[in-house]
């Protein structure tokens, strides 16, 4: 694989991944719209969303069940998902190109942010 090859693969995974993302998104849109299409919405006050709307598990429990809240947000995780399977394809490519120094840096990036989406608060 040379490095021409290589950029346009990442490209082609950060181009699926954000359509995908925009298509999930989309499709619990409408769902939402159909769903609550005649509800009023009360801005005095706020209500928080679902706890199990906070969590991976429950947010693929509410998309399996096609509700359209947990679909929004299943969007969202591949949204944000789409940059780490970017870094993790470059640590990849950069590892049967044998370019060992990019390949160690990549592999930072991908710690670093692991690190920050699974201790965020």
């Amino acid at each position: 694989m040379d490095d021409r090859r290589l950029e346009l693969e990442i490209g082609h995974v950060l181009i699926a991944g954000v359509l995908l993302a925009a298509a999930v998104v989309l499709i619990g849109g409408i769902f939402y719209l159909v769903q609550f299409h005649g509800a009023r919405v009360d801005f005095r006050t706020f209500s928080e969303e679902s706890a199990s709307l906070r969590t991976v598990s429950g947010i693929f429990a509410w998309a399996f069940h096609l509700r359209s809240r947990g679909l929004i947000q299943l969007g969202l995780l591949l949204l944000i998902a789409t940059p780490v399977a970017r870094v993790v394809f470059a640590v990849v490519g950069f590892f049967l190109e044998r370019d060992r120094m990019y390949t160690i840096v990549s592999l930072i990036v991908l710690a670093v942010l692991l690190f920050s989406l699974l201790h965020a608060t």
